[in-house]
């Protein structure tokens, strides 16, 4: 017995000191950049830096959030990530450029499993851990029996490593968040929110709607939240106030990424999501992760995170997305059952705000299983948990106010003194109990985010218009003259496809216009977009060809006779002409049948006006 109670430290203790060596280490995906641009996605700037980003620098845009003015580039190899950074620093035309940072989960290992309610009763009667513990009194008996199921339920993000959705626990509860404006299965983005068949959430890792929970964490997780709004534990279960929507960034090692946390974030908030649960972490500020948190506070969602499991002091060694100091962040450190701070936890006085238990923690694992757990990824979703139910008695309480109330109806301890903001541990019944009475604000403070980098408190890096162009198109006796003329392509305004003529005098059409009326058909990967030819021009258009870009810039354009009656296929690449300050479509290489053909469509054109 005495041995494997000190194997089961070891590996406690281990896994603690493994984490702490992981959190002074800079990591980044090799070979990709996050660069946020200034001023208008429309911009000639913003067109002239993706252009030279596309060419010049030889990056491959992977993925755009336009509205933003920002991209997630991939460098060519044996590109240097931290000479392409500062290299992107130095551009007027950038706001900032960082890696793609990497975050774990903030979870020492499943030690404990009890995979049937047979052998968990009695357990939970020997331990009677956590909430039923009266030394440490969350008070969750209480918010169990004091609300009605609301006709609206608050949707908890649990940004993590999936959820097994057939979990008997949620499937009981039927806690499982649905988009209820999405088609499972049938291979359409039926609420054109970006996503084909989100029903339950989206997998940022693996690029579909499978929330598979290939790790365990984000279904411990889940459960924690779950089970501030019932006993999870005991038969019958009952339906949930709430609702769990599972984002997984993280994969099967508890890693994932700064680019899809991000879209997880946005995603969260733009489908309905007020309380983000965040059990993750890394050392690494991250402007644009701080931006997407920034963008929660604006929505009126509340962001609880872990601290960290370091064992460190938050104050002078910061965890993010914890250490971001927007408002409606909650930094959440862990404490023992009988309400010391545990022992791997970080801590700060000045940085991280409340305590929770963390410490052997009961929660749901996947396959129907049970399982025990330490961390502050245990002790945050308490607090996301609470957080919840306090939406249900107060729908429209805004994140800050569910934060504020947190914050002053916590149980004061004094071990916790100068170890956290409140010297005190979650209170899960009064804070809930407050949320019923108060009195709504209206408004949250004010907030305006400074990049670290414009503090000088930035983290250092590890390691230290021709365009659309057929060439030589017909002879003579074509509208376009002798060999060398050019073809511009125009096509019609797309969903991703943003065509614009420059508004400066200086880059106005000087060239004649023909008039024609014809399809056209750009394959991008595995998606097509279809146009239409309005006219063909010598020069002078703008295309905004973000997601031709991220695919490589390879197109590939079918154009249809202006009769109907005959077709042609040419492939291209997208281009950029520095004198012309425009995007078109290179088609360097096309068939002389091809070229042939296309004269010979062109031969009545009538001049445009």
């Amino acid at each position: 017995m005495k041995g494997s109670l000190l194997a089961q430290l070891t590996l406690i203790l281990l896994s603690v000191l493994a984490f702490s060596g992981q959190t002074h280490a800079q990591e980044y995906v090799p070979g990709e950049v996050i660069v946020r641009l200034k001023g208008d996605p429309g911009s000639p700037e913003s067109f002239a830096f993706l252009g030279k980003a596309t060419y010049s620098k030889a990056m491959s845009m992977k993925e755009s959030w336009t509205e933003m003015n920002m991209y997630h580039f991939t460098l060519s190899k044996g590109q240097s990530v931290e000479t392409t950074v500062q290299d992107l620093k130095a551009d007027p035309n950038v706001l900032y450029a960082e890696p793609n940072y990497i975050f774990t989960k903030l979870r020492t290992p499943v030690y404990s499993s009890l995979s049937a309610l047979a052998k968990l009763k009695p357990w939970l009667f020997s331990h009677r851990k956590c909430t039923w513990r009266p030394g440490a009194p969350l008070g969750v008996q209480s918010v169990w029996i004091t609300s009605a199921i609301p006709a609206v339920k608050p949707v908890v993000a649990v940004i993590d490593t999936g959820l097994d959705i057939n979990h008997f626990v949620i499937q009981d509860t039927q806690a499982l968040w649905i988009n209820e404006d999405e088609i499972a299965g049938n291979g359409i983005d039926d609420d054109g929110n970006g996503y084909v068949d989100d029903r339950n959430g989206w997998n940022f890792v693996d690029g579909n709607g499978n929330m598979h929970d290939d790790d365990g964490h984000g279904t411990h997780v889940s459960g924690v939240i779950l089970s501030v709004d019932q006993n999870i534990y005991a038969t019958p279960r009952r339906e949930s106030k709430i609702r769990i929507m599972p984002l997984k960034f993280l994969n099967g090692n508890g890693v994932g990424t700064t680019s899809n946390a991000i879209r997880a974030v946005y995603y969260a908030v733009n489908n309905g999501a007020k309380v983000l649960n965040n059990s993750w972490g890394g050392p690494t500020y991250s402007a644009a992760l701080h931006e997407a948190v920034a963008y929660t506070y604006a929505q009126g969602a509340i962001f609880v995170a872990a601290a960290g499991n370091a064992g460190q002091n938050n104050d002078s060694t910061p965890m993010y997305p914890a250490s971001y100091d927007v408002p409606n962040v909650m930094s959440i450190a862990a404490t023992t059952d009988f309400d010391y701070l545990a022992w791997f936890s970080n801590f700060g006085v000045s940085t991280v705000d409340l305590g929770s238990p963390g410490v052997e923690i009961l929660s749901i694992v996947p396959n129907n299983s049970f399982g025990t757990s330490n961390g502050t990824s245990m002790a945050t979703p308490f607090v996301s948990g609470t957080a919840a139910q306090m939406k249900v008695e107060a729908p429209n309480m805004l994140g800050y106010q569910l934060k504020s109330i947190m914050l002053s109806q916590y149980n004061n301890v004094s071990q916790l003194a100068g170890k956290v903001v409140t010297a005190g541990r979650l209170n899960s019944s009064s804070s809930v109990t407050y949320a019923k009475t108060a009195s709504l604000d209206s408004s949250q403070p004010s907030y305006t985010l400074i990049y670290q980098a414009d503090r000088q408190l930035a983290s250092s890096i590890a390691g230290g218009g021709g365009c659309g162009t057929v060439k030589a198109l017909g002879g003579d006796n074509t509208p376009f003259g002798s060999a060398g003329a050019i073809v511009l392509l125009i096509l019609a305004p797309l969903a991703v496809l943003l065509i614009m003529r420059l508004r400066a005098p200086a880059n106005r059409r000087k060239h004649e216009r023909f008039k024609i009326n014809s399809d056209v058909r750009i394959s991008v990967g595995d998606r097509e977009l279809v146009g239409s030819v309005s006219s063909i021009s010598l020069g002078g258009a703008q295309v905004n060809t973000a997601a031709l870009l991220q695919d490589g810039g390879l197109v590939t354009l079918t154009i249809s006779s202006p009769q109907g009656g005959d077709m042609v296929e040419v492939a291209g690449r997208v281009v950029w002409s520095e004198a012309n300050k425009a995007y078109g479509v290179a088609f360097a290489q096309a068939p002389q049948s091809v070229l042939s053909r296309i004269a010979d469509w062109t031969r009545a054109l009538q001049k445009a006006a």
